[in-house]
């Protein structure tokens, strides 16, 4: 079955995203941070702490783009996308309410990743009503 050119640019889209963000938090977390107007140290351990999960975003970035390339890989992509950046904007949430509200950057990322988290959740259940649709014949 053949992904939709929705579905594609859907995971291109959200794909890419997590594969530039893990990139930039991984190799340059302080450039990163500072766009946010959050100030970095130059402790170690905290480097450790960011950038570990950097590059495990970028990884997951490069999984959900190989679902637009690949259709055999559209339905696990988009379950994949779904969760990742769901987690990240319910993480958010959590925050929000523990923590109070963040500067407008972060509430920009939140929604940015509501909706990209929201589509590819889409993207995995429409594939999957596709995939168990039964034949129509005639």
């Amino acid at each position: 079955m053949t992904a939709t050119i929705f579905e594609r640019a859907t995971l291109g889209v959200a794909g890419t995203t997590a594969l530039a963000i893990g990139a930039a938090i991984a190799l340059a977390p302080h450039s990163f941070y500072a766009s946010y107007g959050i100030s970095l140290g130059s402790d170690a351990s905290l480097m450790s702490e960011l950038r570990a999960p950097g590059l495990n975003l970028a990884a997951l970035g490069a999984l959900i783009v190989a679902g637009a390339v690949r259709a055999s890989l559209t339905r696990l992509s988009a379950g994949l996308g779904a969760l990742v950046f769901l987690a990240f904007a319910m993480g958010r949430g959590v925050s929000f309410m523990l923590d109070g509200a963040p500067a407008a950057s972060i509430l920009a990322a939140f929604a940015i990743e509501a909706v990209f988290g929201g589509l590819c959740l889409l993207v995995f259940r429409r594939h999957a009503e596709r995939r168990i649709a039964p034949a129509h014949s005639g």
